[in-house]
């Protein structure tokens, strides 16, 4: 899984198309994901024209990269799954997405996650550009294609973020958990 390691966000693309074997792979390892009692809420919008994916530029200002892609999919999430009182799609969809991504690296491609959820005003302009029904909410736009470069990938283990046993010992910057040193924090 050393695409995990070596997954970036890619916003910047070359002018080969994305063969539509590689995009039915990306959906099938997205629908691989785990979800909370098996709801799997989520549906995807694959956009393959750029004359219909280019309107999202108009309603979101951090999709730009959307002009140099190939295609581009949506992540949404069918709200009448719902088996609990609590709305797990976003985890749910989250996860799928994540799948998406690490997928898009093994088969060679770029992708980036370009947040919608939770800005009902992009939302709500997405529903009406392509006719999303008022149960489905859009978690992600993810445009894809291949990586005009390649990115160096840094090592973003960050000890000081792993808490053992309680809060108050966290890893001292730079060590590992397999030797922990711990700083003791207030």
């Amino acid at each position: 899984m050393k695409e995990i390691f070596e997954r970036v966000s890619v916003r910047n693309y070359t002018d080969q198309p994305v063969e539509r074997e590689k995009i039915e792979d990306l959906l099938r390892a997205a629908m691989c994901a785990p979800s909370s009692g098996n709801e799997r809420p989520w549906h995807f919008l694959v956009l393959e024209q750029k004359e219909k994916f280019l309107p999202i530029t108009q309603i979101s200002p951090h999709v730009e990269m959307l002009r140099e892609a190939q295609c581009a999919i949506l992540v949404c999430a069918d709200t009448t799954q719902k088996k609990y009182r609590f709305d797990f799609w976003p985890q749910d969809c989250s996860a799928a997405l994540e799948n998406l991504l690490i997928e898009a690296k093994h088969l060679g491609l770029g992708a980036v996650w370009c947040g919608i959820y939770p800005d009902e005003e992009k939302i709500r302009a997405l529903r009406t550009l392509y006719g999303l029904p008022d149960h489905v909410e859009v978690l992600a736009v993810v445009p894809i294609g291949y990586p005009a470069y390649e990115r160096q990938v840094k090592d973003r283990f960050h000890s000081e973020r792993v808490h053992i046993g309680d809060w108050q010992h966290v890893l001292t910057p730079g060590t590992s958990y397999v030797t922990p040193q711990y700083e003791e924090e207030c």
